[in-house]
């Protein structure tokens, strides 16, 4: 509850609303990448933008079609890895590639089939503790966890997970001394606002899918976290 004076607060302002029809409603989330086991054993790795927790369950939202709802079916193992802003050009490398061969026609123009995600996109992995994917090193959250319900949404275009998280991994640059607690002055998490990347504060970059580009300069990386952004 607000509890300033009232001469404080800001009066609110009279304001022309437009009805609009987006072709995408990413208004801002934050960004996570989604390794799992393809059926040959070999690791897929996967960025969405449509993820949220409750508890110890983090539901996330994919493509029907995608290799990562396709692995899921069957293989419930995955881990959920949550990139720093630094990191969002490696993320967007892996944006336009699929691990499903031939490429399915659901899937974007421009959109490629790649086996080895992990080095397109100049990735690292290292191994998990209690499940077979890779955690993402460099990703100062990386959640270890297994899909417990996995089906399709009302318009039968994508698929709901729900996952129980097993372990949390957090850099201890971003961990507050002697807690179990994520110190959100040093986290930063990547946004994904409308087909553009953004940290907490100015924009870092677009996906290649926006159809608003503009020109914007990679900033540095940020002190905390360069040499993790680096991997």
């Amino acid at each position: 509850m607000n509890t300033a004076p009232p001469s404080t607060l800001l009066a609110p302002t009279a304001a022309t609303h437009l009805e609009i029809e987006p072709s995408i409603l990413y208004f801002g989330t934050p960004v996570v990448l989604l390794s799992t086991e393809n059926e040959n054993g070999s690791f897929n790795l996967a960025p969405i933008s449509s993820a949220w927790a409750l508890g110890r369950t983090v539901v996330i939202g994919l493509g029907r079609e995608g290799q990562t709802a396709y692995n899921l079916g069957s293989r419930p193992d995955l881990v959920i890895n949550l990139p720093a802003p630094a990191q969002w050009p490696a993320v967007e490398r892996l944006a336009p590639l699929t691990g499903r061969n031939p490429v399915p026609t659901t899937k974007p123009r421009g959109c490629r089939f790649e086996p080895d995600k992990f080095a397109a996109a100049g990735m690292t992995s290292e191994p998990s503790h209690l499940v077979r994917p890779p955690r993402v090193a460099g990703c100062p959250i990386q959640l270890e966890a297994r899909a417990k319900r996995v089906q399709p949404d009302v318009s039968g275009d994508f698929v709901i997970v729900e996952a129980v998280v097993c372990t949390v991994h957090a850099d201890s640059r971003i961990v507050v001394p002697g807690t179990d607690h994520i110190d959100p002055a040093a986290w930063s998490p990547l946004i994904y606002s409308f087909r553009h990347y953004f940290g907490l504060g100015p924009e870092l970059g677009h996906s290649y899918r926006t159809q608003t580009p503009r020109d914007v300069e990679e900033p540095a990386a940020e002190p905390a976290l360069a040499d993790a952004a680096r991997n």
